[in-house]
């Protein structure tokens, strides 16, 4: 009777097996982000330009939510890690790929992406971790999203996007580091953005581990390695539960962050054109 049981579970076993191997069509579905999936489940998501460091544009914004709404629903997923290309993680932004940003329709829909990124983001229901080398100066707040922090000895944080550019901090970046490391230090930081090292990254209590360059991936996998030993539902409710006061603040604040965002934005280029 055992036989029996074993001979038929057999087929089933290796259809299932068969089946995760399979590549999800999600995976080539974008253009600035590489995903590979081992055999165990661990999904790196890579941000790139062309093969190279990322830089942030229009299309990719647009791209992001589907991305990160994909991986979140794929239970094939079973950790996530981020990272970036060419030894950094977002390095800038291509301000020209999102057109006039004082028109309210093409802020709307910035907007609407950027509300629904970093909500997509904290709906990923696995153990994330991000891998940082070089310079995460805009988006860190994707990072700051996740479970663990591990950046290479010379990552360095920063805002470019934001106030340093003339334009209020409403998408995120705020909310996620007075998250991590407290209101006062996430107000210094964005108001006067400086590079911030990795190190005193940890110190604020925002980064997890520091590891020598070139190595945060190959610890990312270490730690998921680590945490496939938990059982599924385990990892999955550790992480829901984790991220839950995080999702709130996101929920309440970037929305309201995000118009007034939109209305310093506006202001910002109606001054350009005065100066003109």
């Amino acid at each position: 009777m055992c036989n029996e049981k074993s001979s038929l579970s057999t087929p089933l076993r290796l259809a299932e097996a068969e089946e995760d191997l399979i590549v999800p069509a999600y995976f080539t579905a974008y253009r600035s982000l590489r995903l590979t999936r081992d055999a165990l489940g661990v999904l790196v998501v890579e941000f790139h330009s062309k093969g190279g460091a990322f830089i942030m544009s229009a299309q990719a914004h647009t791209e992001f939510v589907d991305a990160f709404y994909r991986i979140s629903q794929d239970r094939a997923n079973k950790i996530v890690i981020l990272t970036g290309a060419g030894g950094e993680f977002i390095v800038d932004v291509d301000w020209s790929s999102f057109g006039d940003v004082s028109d309210p329709g093409v802020w709307s829909q910035v907007h609407d992406e950027g509300v629904q990124a970093l909500e997509n983001i904290s709906n990923i229901r696995v153990p994330v971790i991000a891998a940082i080398e070089g310079r995460a100066h805009v988006h860190s707040d994707y990072a700051l999203l996740v479970s663990v922090i591990v950046a290479a000895e010379g990552a360095t944080f920063q805002d470019v996007a934001h106030f340093a550019a003339g334009v209020e901090p409403g998408d995120g970046i705020f909310t996620t580091w007075s998250h991590r490391a407290g209101a006062g230090r996430a107000e210094a930081f964005l108001l006067n953005p400086q590079p911030l090292t990795a190190r005193t990254a940890q110190e604020w209590g925002v980064v997890a581990e520091v590891v020598p360059n070139g190595k945060a991936l190959s610890r990312a996998r270490q730690l998921a390695d680590l945490y496939l030993k938990a059982p599924e539902v385990t990892r999955r409710n550790t992480r829901v539960h984790f991220i839950q006061p995080l999702k709130e603040r996101i929920v309440r604040e970037v929305g309201y962050g995000l118009s007034l965002e939109g209305a310093s934005a506006a202001a910002l280029v109606k001054a350009m054109q005065a100066a003109h």
